[in-house]
């Protein structure tokens, strides 16, 4: 007797939509999936001097202030069509940074959890992975809604993934967590006072999504204070090189957002100014240099390293035979520009004992 079975239709793989393959690109601007050494997770501590804290702060993880912020209503039902195609692809390009920053940071949180044996860094990692994970969700939806949602279970496989050095994770997390607080509550504070500029309704979700990016910021300045050999020596050089990094990053690639900014009532230069300047004064909870913003060769550095970015968009849009090298030449420009950024004096302060900085508002 001969047995017959029926076989399953083959299942043919849809390439990636356009938003999965800019969020798949490792380009300057565009952020990593990251990797590092586990092992050496499990040699953080928690000194007894900074035990308080870090218990508070982790008991507003286990509270989970934020468990029902993260649901759309009826504002999300709005029609969009309408949106000027301009302000629609930047604000796409805005989501999919976004998302894929969170989606990077809750694929490295939850490997940590998975192969630390750190109590306090299972703990902790964990409650952060949970938290990034909401914010990709809420973002990806969104993007869903406009037919261009990342696929993130296919990022997960195809993106390449950059191996940090502890220290530089710590450095890189605390740094972006802050200044993710910082943009996020500018932004919601800007819409406050010109309401009739809000053109999407994720922005009213801001200011207690925000408060995770702060909570996430406050535990890694503990875990830096509570091992300071992370603080000093030749890693303040490291810490103004990651700054500076986040600073430089940040300035030109809102820059090129002009027309997003403007539609949202904002000047791109104010806006920097002001998040810069607060996420630089955060730091100096945790950091024993930061950068003198008040120095105004600081802000005249980014405007030239924009200025350089700008033109090279420009020739790698015009195409032709030298435009390879015009492109090498300002790019070697802009690293010179960073060095002299990097040369300028920090500002320098001795840190607190024990101290928490409260959310600014």
């Amino acid at each position: 007797m001969y047995q017959t079975t029926t076989q399953a239709p083959l299942r043919v793989k849809q390439p990636p939509n356009e938003s999965t393959r800019i969020a798949q690109q490792d380009a300057m601007l565009t952020p990593r999936f990251y990797t590092t050494d586990f092992e050496a997770l499990n040699n953080l501590k928690v000194t007894p001097e900074n035990r308080a804290m870090w218990d508070a702060i982790l008991k507003e993880f286990r509270d989970d202030p934020n468990k029902n912020h993260f649901k759309r209503n009826a504002d999300f039902d709005a029609d969009f069509s309408g949106m000027d195609p301009e302000l629609r692809e930047q604000f796409m390009d805005f989501l999919v940074s976004s998302v894929t920053a969170e989606f990077s940071g809750c694929i490295l949180y939850a490997e940590i959890k998975k192969r630390v044996k750190n109590p306090d860094v299972r703990e902790l990692f964990g409650f952060m992975s949970r938290d990034e994970g909401r914010h990709a969700g809420f973002i990806n939806h969104t993007l869903n809604d406009f037919d261009v949602a990342v696929d993130l279970s296919f990022l997960t496989k195809a993106k390449k993934y950059t191996y940090f050095k502890p220290k530089f994770i710590y450095y890189a997390t605390y740094l972006s967590e802050k200044i993710g607080y910082a943009r996020y509550i500018t932004i919601y504070r800007n819409f406050e006072k010109q309401p009739d500029k809000r053109f999407h309704p994720i922005f009213k979700w801001f200011e207690n999504w925000c408060l995770d990016e702060f909570r996430h910021g406050e535990a890694f300045a503990v875990l830096m204070r509570s091992n300071p050999e992370y603080l000093e020596g030749r890693n303040k050089l490291w810490i103004r090189f990651f700054l500076l990094a986040v600073f430089c990053t940040m300035y030109v690639r809102d820059h090129a957002r002009r027309p997003f900014f403007e539609a949202m009532g904002m000047d791109p230069d104010v806006f920097d100014k002001e998040v810069i300047t607060l996420t630089n004064l955060i730091s100096r909870q945790c950091f024993p240099e930061t950068i003198n913003t008040d120095n105004p060769k600081f802000w005249a550095l980014l405007e030239e390293m924009w200025e350089n970015t700008e033109q090279m968009n420009r020739i790698e849009k015009a195409g032709g035979v030298l435009s390879a090298v015009r492109v090498a030449a300002l790019k070697m420009a802009n690293a010179l520009v960073f060095l002299r950024l990097f040369m300028l004096t920090p500002h320098r302060q001795a840190l607190p004992a024990d101290v928490r900085v409260e959310p600014v508002w």
